[in-house]
């Protein structure tokens, strides 16, 4: 008896849809599933935020620039694709990162982890606190632990461990930039749960942060988990356990973008359909599944996965319209605005890899990375890159601007903060409309509702992405995994 042939929908190529292809077709092979699969991708390129531009022998990230190391999932994928040999790490010796304070670049003093103190001279030190504000963060030495155990906002949670000094000028500029969003509005457990972890087990997140610290030194390399196979040292390459444990973001030379090809080539048995878009999915009587496209068809598939912004994935589900308010989340927009220039006008300082800018700067952009120096593979020797961010949640209307308006904003802002007024060599100026989820407090109970609905009323159709649980690329890799798996054990299931 010949096997029945399942089809499945993926709508959206970005890096979830792309790596949840790839491991449903893994799964599926495991398990014996013959699964035919679809991917519909609006836009003509696939990769959705990450995109690498070679221009000038230059290398351009238009989207995310890197992954965080210490999360396995974007390292496992590499390694399964072949591409250990493309990562690199940041640059060692570019280890300063700069906060702007009443228009002075401050160095972030040593020991911070994610914000937290964790050494007390070079937190007394530092010009981005007053005392009062240094003795107000102290008192998280000594203040007991929150009795309940709900979720908070993150900023609420900074506010009142640390004091709001410690949060406007250290901790928003450097968490909230992460989400682009505001520490006041963003749900604890779903950025950090880290954090209120450190509180419950602790009482002190200081002494929590110190803790751990001491921890991950008592760790040698050998108890890294290792992502590598055969022998740790081969032909003069780093195994990624040691590349990672050394750097804390890594990326690939020849950009992102590495990583979106390769899936593409591994998904050739795939058919892959840009320019089109899912417009709705509905559930016919027979079990299975009508796409509505935007070029007027209708296909009908056993298993969809909406791996979509949230709006546009409640949009696809006009059968849970009851439900949008769990997961209809707010998008924030923002741009970057990338500059070369020459070497010879332009020397930055070589221990450093950026800055960021506090809410209360009330500048354009709100972060500035010094790419050619925080990343050695990116520019060639005589040109230096200079990358500038723009839009947060609350202030995202300058991204609206002209590129020729949005550029000379920020060449203010570089001349007023670095005294930059020398002529770019040229200038890429990139948007992202409605691009970075704002997770809401309750927002993971919320996301349990809806999940749960969607199984009961369309058992076959699956959300994934990063307006869901983790915004980061191995984040997203991860989630798209565990939907990959799902997908493959629910039409084992039906055989």
């Amino acid at each position: 008896m010949s096997q029945v042939s399942r089809r499945i929908a993926i709508a959206g190529a970005g890096i979830s849809g792309l790596s949840t292809a790839y491991y449903i077709q893994r799964f599926c092979m495991e398990k014996g599933i013959s699964a035919e699969i679809t991917i519909f991708e609006p836009n003509e390129q696939l990769g959705g935020k990450i995109r690498t531009l070679h221009r000038d022998g230059c290398v351009i990230e238009q989207g995310p620039d890197s992954f965080l190391a210490r999360k396995l999932p974007m390292l496992e994928l590499a390694r399964e694709l072949g591409l250990e040999d493309e990562l690199t790490a940041t640059n060692p010796l570019a280890k300063k990162t700069y906060i702007l304070h009443k228009r002075k670049l401050h160095s972030m003093p040593e020991g911070l982890m994610l914000g937290i103190p964790t050494q007390v001279m070079p937190f007394l030190r530092t010009g981005l606190i007053s005392p009062l504000g240094k003795a107000r963060a102290a008192l998280d030495l000594v203040l007991p632990k929150r009795s309940g155990k709900g979720d908070e906002a993150l900023g609420v949670f900074l506010s009142r461990r640390l004091g709001n000094e410690v949060l406007e000028h250290i901790a928003e500029p450097l968490l909230a930039g992460i989400y682009a969003g505001d520490t006041k509005e963003l749900s604890l457990q779903s950025t950090f749960p880290q954090f209120q972890a450190l509180e419950q087990e602790h009482r002190s997140i200081i002494l929590g942060m110190i803790f751990n610290k001491k921890k991950l030194r008592s760790l040698n390399v050998k108890s890294v988990p290792s992502v590598t196979t055969g022998p740790k040292e081969q032909g003069g390459q780093i195994p990624l356990s040691k590349l990672a444990s050394r750097s804390m973001f890594l990326t690939f030379k020849q950009g992102l973008s590495t990583l979106v090809n390769s899936l593409a080539t591994k998904l050739s048995e795939a058919a892959i359909r840009t320019g089109i878009a899912v417009t709705e999915v509905s559930r016919n009587d027979k079990g299975h599944y009508n796409l509505k496209l935007s070029d007027g068809t209708v296909e009908q598939f056993d298993a969809v996965v909406l791996a979509v912004p949230n709006y546009a994935a409640v949009a696809m589900l006009p059968e849970l319209a009851e439900e949008h308010s769990l997961v209809n989340i707010p998008y924030v927009s923002v741009a970057n605005v990338v500059m070369a220039f020459h070497k010879s006008d332009l020397a930055l300082s070589k221990d450093g890899s950026g800055f960021l800018v506090p809410r209360s700067e009330d500048l354009t952009i709100t972060a500035c990375t010094w790419t050619s120096v925080k990343w050695l593979h990116t520019a060639p020797d005589d040109l230096v890159l200079v990358r500038c961010y723009i839009g947060r949640a609350g202030a995202s209307e300058s991204v609206d601007s002209s590129d020729v308006q949005l550029t000379n904003n920020v060449r203010t802002d570089l001349k007023n903060t670095m005294g930059i007024d020398a002529e770019p060599v040229f200038v890429e100026v990139t948007r992202w409309k409605n691009s970075m989820p704002q997770y809401p407090v309750g927002h993971l109970d919320q996301l349990k509702q809806f999940r749960s609905k969607l199984a009961e009323v369309m058992p076959g159709v699956y959300v994934t992405g990063s307006g869901y649980q983790g915004v980061g690329l191995p984040d997203c890799i991860g989630q798209a995994k565990q939907c990959a798996e799902q997908v493959a054990i629910d039409l084992m299931s039906r055989r």
